[in-house]
């Protein structure tokens, strides 16, 4: 299964919290992949310490990235402009990631459930 990592999870993997260093190493072994998108890349290092250069570098060179293409921009924004007029406000950021999700038929991870609820988003069940 391709799983695309939130930024939410990219921050716990690397600041070690919620012990997603070791779910992400037993998904790998299990035969999972990593991805991202160039969002989330860009919202950890727009959020980047002092000294976790190095470290984050490492870690999101190990993931597969997924870019931005004419296609995931309009389905992004459709999915917006869909869920605006429900009522329910999405940002475009998390409206690229959905698109980038379904379009390439990842399961996402993340912490931010309600920032995602496409129904034709899979969500892994974090514990």
């Amino acid at each position: 299964m391709d799983l695309l990592l939130d930024t939410s999870v990219l921050i716990d993997t690397l600041r070690s919290r919620n012990r997603r260093r070791e779910l992400l190493a037993q998904l790998v072994e299990d035969g999972h992949r990593l991805t991202t998108t160039v969002l989330n890349i860009a919202e950890i290092y727009a959020g980047i310490r002092s000294g976790e250069e190095t470290q984050t570098s490492l870690f999101l060179s190990s993931l597969e990235c997924h870019a931005l293409d004419c296609e995931t921009g309009k389905q992004a924004g459709l999915l917006k402009s869909a869920w605006a007029k429900r009522g329910k406000t999405i940002s475009l950021p998390d409206a690229l990631v959905a698109a980038i999700a379904i379009r390439r038929g990842c399961t996402l991870m993340t912490d931010n459930r309600k920032d995602f609820p496409m129904p034709e988003i899979n969500l892994y069940p974090l514990p």
